[in-house]
């Protein structure tokens, strides 16, 4: 009779598993098991218990880059009590234990707008405290070989697009992508990986974390939480208090651009892979609205781990970004970067 591992668990990482389970625990006794849900990435994530206690059980079904003795950043940004506490971690088998965090809505505890934006701004700032990540990446490159990689793929194309990539060529060329001033950052604050337990953050799924820009982690958090200027200066005076300066609003207007197109064509790719037809895509752009695709999320109406709503939430990315590129703001901004 197969146990309750193996009636979820594929059968070949069991092993692995229960050795892992053996050097935490003492123990490979799990009473429950439950795939987590709400992830976009390659790894399985399970919510398992043991001893009555619950903990998040990760497979990591890709090939790890790293396998040396060096702290990962999961394990630095545990230690600094920013990421649940790690129980077991082998690298080159991808399997990872930590503990269970149970979820609060945030709004439940914060209830003001404001507050919220606040704890966020805190929570980003101590990230950006921790011991600096060993780990180093191109943001640059990254970025250039996203677009590279949508530009090839014939996937969608128009005036949208043409008129964004013009934009982002600008942010290309006067952007500080080669300053030195980097901290550990996240690199993917979208609000899954963001865990609020009735008292605090915790911050979750390291995969994409490395030494970087630390506006790009302001960038992605604001682009799911701020909403209007008055916000964005709470959230901004809130992490960097009274050094907050213009040069400092421009390089968080651009790099909330950059994140958007970042985030736009990460959806394309899954919207690509998941087409149900395996046909070509609808290209319509025009009427597509951010907010409203949020809201139809929101109400369960589309999915993000579905064909359609991946895509919207794509085309509304670009519609987005395309719309603050536009506005005056781009222009002042690329003169604050060059010091004009």
């Amino acid at each position: 009779m197969p146990t309750l591992l193996q009636s979820i668990i594929r059968v070949e990482k069991i092993p692995a598993v229960e050795k892992a389970l053996l050097k935490a625990f003492n123990t490979t006794a799990v009473t429950d098991i439950t795939l987590l849900a709400g992830g976009l990435s390659a790894s399985a994530v399970y919510k398992i218990i043991i001893n009555g206690i619950p903990y998040v059980l990760k497979l990591d079904n890709t090939t790890p880059n790293n396998t040396s003795d060096e702290l990962t950043c999961m394990e630095i940004a545990a230690n600094g009590g920013v990421a649940p506490q790690v129980y077991y971690l082998n690298i080159a088998e991808g399997i990872s234990i930590t503990g269970f965090i149970k979820a609060v809505p945030l709004a439940s505890i914060f209830t003001s707008v404001e507050a919220r934006l606040q704890e966020l701004a805190k929570t980003i700032k101590s990230i950006h405290e921790l011991p600096l990540f060993i780990k180093e990446s191109s943001l640059q490159d990254t970025v250039d070989g996203l677009i590279n990689q949508f530009k090839a793929s014939r996937m969608l194309s128009g005036p949208v697009f043409d008129e964004c990539f013009a934009y982002y060529d600008l942010i290309r060329k006067h952007y500080p992508w080669n300053d030195t001033d980097k901290v550990s950052s996240h690199n993917d604050l979208n609000p899954n990986n963001m865990v609020f337990d009735g008292e605090k953050i915790w911050i979750i799924d390291w995969d994409a974390a490395f030494r970087n820009d630390r506006y790009v982690d302001l960038a992605i958090t604001a682009n799911f939480y701020v909403a209007n200027d008055e916000h964005e200066q709470l959230f901004l005076q809130t992490y960097f208090g009274d050094d907050l300066n213009d040069y400092n609003c421009a390089r968080f207007f651009l790099m909330r651009q950059v994140c958007r197109l970042v985030y736009a064509m990460l959806m394309f790719k899954l919207a690509d892979t998941s087409n149900p037809m395996g046909m070509g895509h609808d290209p319509v752009m025009q009427g597509i609205n951010l907010n409203d695709v949020k809201q139809q999320i929101g109400a369960g109406k589309i999915s993000l781990a579905g064909y359609e709503g991946q895509l919207l939430f794509g085309k509304a990315l670009f519609n987005e970004a395309l719309a603050s590129m536009q506005s005056p703001r781009f222009n002042l901004s690329i003169q604050q970067l060059n010091g004009n």
